[in-house]
């Protein structure tokens, strides 16, 4: 390649992505996911556009895959685990018996009604029976939705990528039609295990290193943690398990660890994603060739339809009967199954093992996508208020960053208060923190000030808290803790939707009239004076009474 030639690629690629970046204002205004945006970039620069050839299935598979590690990754650390943790089981019931009844049902569709053969119907079902994470994580972010859905969505899209991937390179294989179905489930379970085991051990080494070594400069610390996601996924990979699975798990222990500077970890590494998707989309739309498209759009509609109504639902259906969901909440997880970049990735396995219609499977799905997408992407918000599941007032957590002071053997956190933070309001006496730690600035407004002990909170003020090493965790648990439930949090106690609960109330479960003596509770409502002391210390999560003395 000439310097020349060189040079023209630059330029074309830092245009591309220039223009898919401003292209993210007309896809937030229109509500439309940015993917259709970027696949929209790769076709009109494709060889029905402006005429670049590319065809190499196997590149854009590899390539995929390294977009999915990157995409899970960012996924993984701007989840929240405390969040997210209630919905784990349905979320992985949802990710595999979910999938089973969703591929069962698109591929008997794919071969009754478009005349596929068996292997490229159960490929069809398989391939369609994930929900991207990218479609999902960004339409979430504006659709304020309970915490019980969002997490069951951000947790099945993370989840469900590792046994679909599993289950795709299985049907794609020549001697598929040898395996039988117990020997295939057996070795999904195997990869899943193994997946989990490798991402638990690197995310629980690496929280261990990155807790305890203070690195030179803090923009070492982001390169670290994606680093050992990369390295959780190659290893779970190496290791015959599902490398999806350890970089989702990896980055979830990260992401929720208290690792110094996590705000500009999660900031480098939603760059990066956002790179992995342009890059991954405006890739798939230069592989496809629009005027082969036009014989599948009907198959595809057909397939896209009895995924959308009939499989899905029945999906979540299957799922959701252990876990008493509500319909309305069965109604938005059905809607709410966003399929993006990973079908149309996983529809290049077969065409790189050269499966008789792959081609046709690739193009369907392309379809399918696209059509599907721009229908449920902007309807999500709408089907959201229509079913009465809205949840923009719920106060958002505050994010704190952390730097550590080594020689003085502290650390540093800021504090950014966010709109419908209980924070505001709160006198800075009346946060009680732990001894060791204090505010020691507040910034209003563009100004500085030292606070004093009444000193009142208000949305937008960004504080510095200076806390010893043995108590920083305490110190920032409690900021959190005041931040969703005021001043008053470690006593009165959020119920299942978030609402403020008296002393007695159990985490999850319907509220008790006031002075219901709960079955197993030492304390009774009478005796709610007495319990306030020994309740308060777990709001900190260390269960020290220090959470309800004055400083």
């Amino acid at each position: 390649m000439t310097v020349d030639r060189l040079n023209q690629l630059l330029l074309l690629s830092t245009l591309v992505l220039l223009f898919a970046v401003a292209a993210v204002r007309l896809s937030s205004r229109s509500g439309l996911p940015s993917l259709l945006v970027y696949l929209g970039i790769g076709i009109a620069i494709g060889q029905d556009g402006l005429g670049v050839q590319f065809d190499n299935a196997t590149l854009t598979r590899t390539l995929g895959y390294a977009a999915l590690v990157v995409i899970l990754t960012e996924g993984g650390l701007s989840t929240k685990w405390r969040e997210i943790r209630p919905a784990v089981p349905a979320a992985a019931v949802l990710s595999t018996l979910g999938v089973g009844v969703s591929v069962a049902v698109t591929a008997s569709a794919a071969h009754y009604l478009v005349g596929l053969d068996w292997q490229a119907a159960l490929l069809m079902g398989a391939v369609v029976s994930s929900t991207d994470a990218a479609a999902v994580f960004s339409v979430l972010r504006k659709v304020p939705l309970p915490k019980r859905l969002t997490g069951v969505l951000e947790a099945e899209s993370g989840f469900n990528d590792a046994p679909v991937v599993i289950l795709v390179v299985a049907i794609s294989a020549h001697d598929f039609a040898t395996v039988h179905w117990y020997v295939l489930v057996a070795e999904i379970a195997l990869e899943l295990a193994i997946g989990l085991i490798v991402g638990l051990a690197v995310g629980k080494l690496g929280e261990l290193g990155l807790g305890r070594v203070a690195l030179p400069s803090s923009g070492l610390y982001p390169i670290a943690v994606m680093a050992l996601c990369v390295l959780s996924y190659a290893g779970g990979a190496i290791a015959h398990g599902s490398g999806f699975l350890a970089v989702y798990v990896t980055s979830l222990i990260l992401g929720n660890a208290r690792l110094p500077h996590r705000p500009a970890v999660r900031g480098f590494a939603d760059g990066l994603a956002w790179i992995a998707q342009i890059g991954l989309f405006v890739l798939l739309g230069l592989l496809v060739t629009p005027h082969d498209l036009l014989d599948d759009v009907v198959p595809a509609i057909v397939v896209g339809l009895a995924l959308t109504v009939v499989a899905r639902p029945l999906s979540v259906v299957c799922s959701m009967l252990p876990f008493d969901q509500r319909w309305r909440d069965q109604a938005l997880l059905s809607w709410a199954g966003l399929r993006g970049a990973v079908p149309i990735v996983l529809a290049t396995i077969p065409r790189v093992a050269e499966v008789p219609g792959s081609e046709r499977i690739f193009n369907i799905v392309f379809v399918l996508v696209i059509i599907f997408t721009a229908v449920q992407g902007p309807t999500l918000p709408w089907l959201a208020r229509k079913l009465q599941l809205g949840d923009s007032e719920e106060p958002m957590d505050m994010d704190i960053e952390s730097a550590p002071l080594e020689r003085l053997r502290g650390h540093l956190l800021s504090v950014a208060i966010p709109q419908h933070s209980k924070m505001h309001g709160v006198e800075v006496g009346e946060l009680r923190l732990p001894p060791g730690a204090a505010v020691t600035l507040v910034v209003r407004d563009g100004n500085s000030f030292v606070p004093l002990p009444t000193t009142m909170l208000r949305y937008g003020d960004e504080l510095l808290v200076v806390a010893t090493d043995p108590v920083r965790d305490a110190a920032e648990q409690r900021l959190l803790d005041v931040g969703k439930g005021g001043k008053l949090a470690g006593w009165l106690k959020p119920d299942r939707e978030g609402r403020a609960a008296g002393p007695n109330a159990r985490r999850r479960g319907p509220r008790r009239p006031w002075g219901t003596r709960v079955p197993g509770s030492r304390h009774s409502g009478s005796e709610h004076a007495g319990s306030e002391h020994a309740d308060s210390g777990r709001s900190g999560g260390s269960g020290r009474p220090w959470d309800l003395r004055k400083h």
